[in-house]
């Protein structure tokens, strides 16, 4: 009978995606502190018991959760470097689709602490991450080499450079994120703006 309860309960539960998106709307709407297995089962009709057996533990639930949303922003990526225009400006648009909106933006709070538990997750969800960071990297060197190849851009190593550039956007990224005084959105854009005149620049556009 006990069994049979739990297949009747998972075979009613809402889809995986719907859970994932509650989580995500408690996190925009509560702060992560508010998202415990509790508070969403009561969002999604479940138990925290049910969420446990789908997930098995908080630090996966939130590793779904940040894969759902990166998925997203995945799809929205893919959609901005796609479309006409040159590599500067597809670049540019890379960059605002990157950083935070505003402090305790929702999708950098989730990988923040995504980030803070990765010390102790083990070998695949360590994978899992990197696939997330993987993805972003890839289409960054892909743009890069169009920019360079078309003459847009100085002769930098994409590859490298992407590797600079990220690790630029994280840093500004988190001082947003966390709403560190100096570091607003506008700000952060066009200190990255200026430094990718100054990076990107051809023999043509450098300054003597």
């Amino acid at each position: 009978m006990a069994d049979g309860g739990q297949s009747r309960a998972r075979k009613n539960a809402p889809p995986r995606e719907d859970v994932l998106a509650a989580a995500m709307e408690m996190i925009a709407e509560r702060g992560l502190e508010k998202l415990t297995m509790a508070a969403l089962g009561r969002a999604v009709d479940m138990s925290s018991g049910h969420l446990l057996y789908y997930f098995g533990t908080k630090d996966e639930l939130l590793l779904r959760t940040l894969e759902w949303s990166e998925g997203r922003l995945g799809a929205e990526r893919g959609r901005l470097l796609a479309r006409q225009g040159t590599a500067r400006e597809r670049l540019d648009a890379y960059v605002e689709l990157y950083v935070p909106e505003a402090p305790g933006d929702p999708h950098w709070t989730l990988w923040l602490e995504v980030w803070n538990r990765s010390l102790n997750a083990d070998e695949g969800g360590r994978d899992r991450q990197a696939a997330i960071e993987g993805a972003w990297h890839r289409d960054l060197v892909a743009l890069l080499a169009e920019g360079v190849s078309r003459g847009e851009f100085g002769a930098v190593d994409p590859d490298r450079f992407a590797a600079r550039l990220r690790a630029l956007l994280d840093g500004f990224s988190i001082h947003v994120a966390i709403g560190l005084r100096g570091t607003d959105r506008s700000q952060v854009l066009a200190h990255v703006r200026e430094f990718l005149d100054e990076a990107l620049a051809t023999d043509a556009r450098r300054p003597v």
